[in-house]
């Protein structure tokens, strides 16, 4: 069964916090294990941190995070903003490359979101905003409820 919400929020820097547990709610129904949901969280994080830190600085904005996971568990991520946008998406997505003060920031949220996810794509343009795009597939999985109601029915018609 695909599965899809939208949430929009305010770009502070609590709300980093409040995309990692939406998104781990989401993914719940298909009982993802440890590693898979902190992969995914790490770089939901990356994302909304680079929005809310890169796009806005101080003056504020809005972050909005969509997620759809198709009936193949394919899950697709998108953070978007509206901020400065970024002018040269090759170079911000190097290791190591940062705007921020290098004492403040490693410059690996690009490459952290390479690893934890199969696919990231990045569309910016300076002044309108940036859209960070990944995907990650979860092979082979049910939902959580399924094999439950199935194990519950086969113990009442006394064959377990």
């Amino acid at each position: 069964m695909k599965n899809e919400f939208c949430m929009e929020f305010d770009a502070i820097s609590e709300n980093e916090g409040l995309a990692r547990v939406v998104i781990a709610a989401f993914l719940s129904r298909i009982d993802p294990t440890i590693d898979e949901l902190e992969d995914v969280k790490t770089a939901v994080s990356e994302a909304v941190t680079n929005a809310i830190i890169h796009a806005y600085g101080e003056k504020g904005g809005r972050v909005v995070m969509r997620a759809r996971l198709s009936a193949e568990n394919e899950l697709s991520v998108e953070i978007s903003d509206q901020g400065v946008g970024i002018a040269d998406v090759e170079q911000a997505m190097q290791p190591l490359f940062t705007t921020g003060a290098s004492n403040e920031r490693s410059g690996m949220g690009f490459s952290f979101m390479e690893a934890f996810m199969d696919q990231l794509e990045v569309e910016s343009s300076v002044g309108e905003g940036t859209c960070v795009h990944m995907w990650k597939r979860f092979d082979g999985r049910q939902e959580e409820s399924e094999p439950i109601l199935q194990a519950a029915v086969w113990n009442r018609s006394g064959r377990a």
